[in-house]
């Protein structure tokens, strides 16, 4: 039994009624009357037969006959129609179900583990007809195939009224041709790694082609032919894995026709043999010779491709369920008598103490042993090499993911012992790589809703209150919707960051906050910044030193440690790595100056 609720056509039907109970027990009612009818059509025939051979009244015939002939024409586009409604609604449900699971777990490890990439491709694509037909067109394909298989088994059945052997003889013989002609193994050889992996990069290339971010390098390097051909040749081959897959392969065709022709002159000769020595009415003979021509549905009925392709999402999204709620899960959760912690409780430090982490991906750790001590109320820049920790520490205090050793603590208190949602309520930031949000430009500085007031400042204190109005969709494919440049989204998203302090938030994270912007506007977007969250715990992490001296205390990180830690002008003094990449960065900066010759920054 437990085997068979793991199959995913098991779940895909099971999902059904999950989705939409009334839809999923009128689809299966119809899809058996459906079944029923071409025997049922056979069967109303050979009585009118029977009653005009018997000189009988046949009005009860004809109207057996009209209204099965009615219910028969119409059955299939009705079943279609529900189909269609019972796709989409299923579609919803596992949308639904997705985003759920995406979103639910604390932490993000579930969405960057590289074992359920293809599940989530698999469950996030699923209805773009870039993997197989969408799952309101898949209903059909569905029904017509499980439609054939058990209309064939009740015409077979109906042949037991004429002979016990006749319908296994000859339903046997059509469902032999399942397995002689397609391998157990068919479907399962549709799901390999090697197919995941076509699928991957079909889907990757055709995004490619239609999505906006790589418009400009495709077109300025003649890049489409390259995109085309790229997705055409991985496309190709990933319809000739799912082709050979499926292919009649192994038995030949040949042993699978003697048999079906061994079983159906069987079963018609003794019908025939039987009808010429009278032992068969005229009636009987139109019912048993119609309903078993009718048994050769079932070899092309059953399971299908498109079975195959609909259930796979359904699977990938219950598989998801359970594994990213174990990937995204948090080591620790607030106690019962945990003290929760307001916006403006950092009273004395952030702590990074005897710290490591290292990501599952990786072979060794991000950072080891890392201790790190951060006053309340001041400012920290964090400078390295990339790959050093910088983003690893910010994940870590956000508290996306929690250290494999050692601890990252408030005021003392592991940040295990604190609500996950409160603690976070603490904490506002600015990310490298900051989403830009198709929505109004209200939405994307409070998403959560802010007062007018208070968005309009945030917007001003980042230098980005003459971008557009607060209704303004920010992105062309809106109707009035603007675009704008890189510099001024990531004003955008200093104003968001802003906002939130203006709203409670008391410890501010800036992940390259300005790297975007005009070097000569870096220095006083930063030093508004810093007086507007005057009060507040701000960590830095830049490459652009005219912002990083700016801060209170700057720290060098270097393979996961701290290497150096100091003001800018102790650091300056102490010739180390600071000075080095300060210097080297300074030495880039010219201009001319009033007479004509050229002048370094190095004052940055």
């Amino acid at each position: 039994m437990k085997q068979l609720q793991a199959r995913q056509e098991h779940q895909f039907f099971a999902s059904l009624y999950r989705a939409a109970p009334a839809l999923a027990v009128t689809w299966w009612a119809m899809l058996i009357v459906r079944s029923v009818l071409p025997a049922l059509l056979a069967v109303a025939t050979g009585s009118l037969i029977g009653a005009l051979d018997n000189g009988e009244p046949i009005t009860g015939s004809l109207v057996f006959v009209g209204i099965t002939f009615i219910v028969f024409s119409m059955i299939v586009p009705l079943h279609q129609v529900v189909g269609l409604n019972l796709g989409s609604r299923l579609s919803a449900w596992l949308s639904d179900r997705l985003m759920v699971a995406t979103t639910a777990p604390p932490g993000m490890g579930h969405l960057e583990r590289p074992e359920l990439t293809h599940d989530l491709t698999m469950a996030r694509d699923f209805d773009l007809g870039i993997m197989g037909p969408p799952l309101h067109i898949s209903m059909d394909f569905i029904a017509s195939g499980l439609g054939r298989l058990f209309g064939g088994l009740v015409a077979a059945a109906i042949l037991f009224n004429y002979s016990w052997w006749a319908p296994l003889v000859l339903a046997g013989g059509w469902l032999s041709t399942h397995w002689m002609l397609r391998e157990s193994a068919v479907w399962r050889d549709r799901n390999t790694d090697e197919v995941r992996s076509a699928q991957r990069h079909a889907e990757y290339a055709y995004r490619l082609a239609v999505d906006a971010p790589a418009a400009k390098e495709i077109r300025l390097f003649g890049l489409a032919p390259w995109v085309i051909d790229r997705f055409v040749t991985v496309r190709t081959t990933l319809f000739d894995l799912q082709r050979n897959a499926t292919r009649l392969r192994e038995r030949s065709v040949a042993g699978a026709l003697v048999v079906v022709l061994a079983a159906n002159v069987a079963v018609f000769w003794s019908l025939g043999n039987d009808a010429a020595n009278g032992q068969l009415s005229l009636a009987a003979v139109i019912v048993y010779m119609s309903v078993a021509a009718g048994t050769f549905t079932i070899a092309f009925g059953g399971w299908s491709w498109a079975l195959d392709g609909a259930a796979a999402p359904v699977a990938a999204v219950l598989r998801l369920e359970s594994s990213m709620a174990e990937a995204g899960a948090l080591s620790g959760t607030a106690s019962a008598t945990a003290v929760i912690r307001r916006p403006d409780s950092v009273a004395r430090e952030i702590r990074f103490h005897d710290l490591s982490f290292g990501y599952e991906s990786s072979s060794r750790p991000v950072l080891e042993n890392f201790d790190l001590t951060i006053p309340a109320g001041t400012s920290l820049a964090i400078v390295g090499q990339n790959g050093a920790g910088k983003t690893t520490l910010a994940k870590l205090l956000c508290r996306l993911y929690d250290p494999q050793h050692g601890s990252v603590e408030v005021d003392g208190v592991d940040l295990r012992d604190l609500d996950v949602a409160e603690w976070r309520s603490t904490v506002t930031a600015v990310f490298q790589d900051f989403v830009r949000y198709e929505l109004s430009l209200r939405d994307n500085v409070a998403p959560s809703g802010a007062p007018d007031e208070e968005i309009l400042a945030a917007l001003l204190e980042a230098g980005a209150d003459q971008l557009a109005d607060l209704d303004t969709v920010l992105a062309k494919g809106y109707f009035g919707g603007i675009d704008l440049s890189g510099g001024q989204w990531q004003r955008i998203a200093l104003a968001r960051a802003l906002c939130a302090v203006r709203l409670g938030a008391g410890v501010v994270l800036l992940d390259e906050p300005t790297a975007q912007l005009d070097v000569r506007g870096e220095s006083e977007i930063f030093e508004r910044i810093l007086g507007a969250t005057r009060g507040c715990t701000t960590i830095l992490i830049s490459h652009r030193f005219s912002t990083v001296r700016l801060a209170d205390r700057i720290c060098v990180l270097e393979h996961g440690k701290v290497v150096e830690l100091g003001t800018h002008d102790e650091l300056i003094a102490a010739s180390g790595r600071y000075r080095t990449m300060f210097d080297l960065q300074a030495s880039r900066f010219i201009e001319l100056d009033e007479e004509g010759d050229e002048v370094v920054y190095e004052k940055l």
